[in-house]
């Protein structure tokens, strides 16, 4: 498969290298900057002997270069700063998308795409009318990293291997996010008769602001590692056609009645994109959560001047 990777900062450049190790197929690093892409390439093609991995692997500042991809991976735009909300960076990562998605409706009409540019489940939907792509093939990383943020929070409260938990998260990759409690387990084992009430709504807590602590204490930009194995284990479901079970931010057509928004939702994820949208039974408090957050996206997803 030819893979590009729109946008070579730490989310995409390590992102490209990750795909690249595992084999996923021939990757393409690409960034506007003069330079950037090529030199992080041939950086990470220095890599492969100490690795003794023969990956293949370019960068180029060169658009039409992602011409025929049959996985676009798009991580430009501005990252968060201290105190920035995903939401104040609407229109100017929308300002970025559009021309990319310009170019990959006329270079790559038949890819699958990855948005994982903030704020994320906003940018998905911004990329699937930009581009006009079938919904099953635009989907957000999101919730997938925000799950593996909640079932590593939960092993270190429980001391037990990160593999023993299982986590699922809904609702968008933010503030709304929905940590199900209810349903995540350890080993089979429900969460809520692990631990009291009290300590789950503590790493519920955690949880939402975790991308917002890490981007406190790193200063300058935002997480770039877990978002990376995120993308990766997204992609490895798509090139493996694996059609297995991963949360992603998904348009909406009546799902838990729920219209034309991107949200975080779990999804059967295989080699046509997003082949299955699953809805999972929700609490009363868990529904109207889902759906006062969808109602304050289609508000902000209204603000988009671009």
């Amino acid at each position: 498969m030819k893979i590009s990777v729109i946008g070579a900062g730490n989310v995409g450049s390590l992102t490209a290298l990750r795909l690249a190790q595992d084999g996923a197929g021939d990757i393409l690093l690409v960034d506007i900057v003069k330079g950037l892409a090529q030199g992080k390439a041939f950086d990470l093609e220095d890599a492969r002997y100490p690795l003794q991995n023969n990956y293949r692997l370019e960068g180029t500042d060169d658009i039409s270069r992602i011409k025929d991809s049959d996985l676009i991976v798009i991580t430009a735009g501005l990252a968060r700063k201290p105190g920035m909300t995903r939401e104040e960076l609407l229109n100017k990562n929308a300002g970025i998308l559009k021309e990319i998605c310009l170019n990959i409706k006329k270079l790559a009409p038949q890819s699958i795409l990855i948005e994982v540019t903030n704020p994320l489940d906003l940018m998905t939907r911004f990329v699937l009318k930009a581009t006009g792509f079938s919904p099953s093939r635009v989907l957000g990383m999101g919730v997938s990293l925000d799950a593996a943020r909640f079932a590593n929070l939960i092993a270190a409260e429980l001391n037990v291997p990160v593999t023993d938990v299982e986590a699922f998260v809904i609702g968008s990759h933010g503030e709304g996010m929905l940590p199900l409690a209810r349903v995540t387990n350890i080993k089979g084992v429900s969460l809520e008769e692990k631990l009291d009430k009290g300590k789950i709504e503590g790493l519920v807590k955690k949880t939402i602001n975790r991308g917002a602590e890490i981007v406190s204490l790193l200063g300058s930009g935002s997480a770039y590692f877990a978002p990376s194995a995120a993308i990766s284990d997204i992609v490895q479901a798509i090139t493996k056609d694996q059609k297995r079970t991963i949360g992603v931010s998904a348009y909406l057509n009546g799902e838990y009645g729920i219209k034309d928004v991107c949200i975080g939702t779990l999804c059967s994820i295989g080699r046509q994109g997003i082949e299955k949208i699953i809805e999972i039974s929700l609490q009363k408090d868990e529904s109207e959560a889902l759906l006062s957050c969808a109602a304050n996206l289609k508000v902000q997803y209204s603000n988009i001047t671009v």
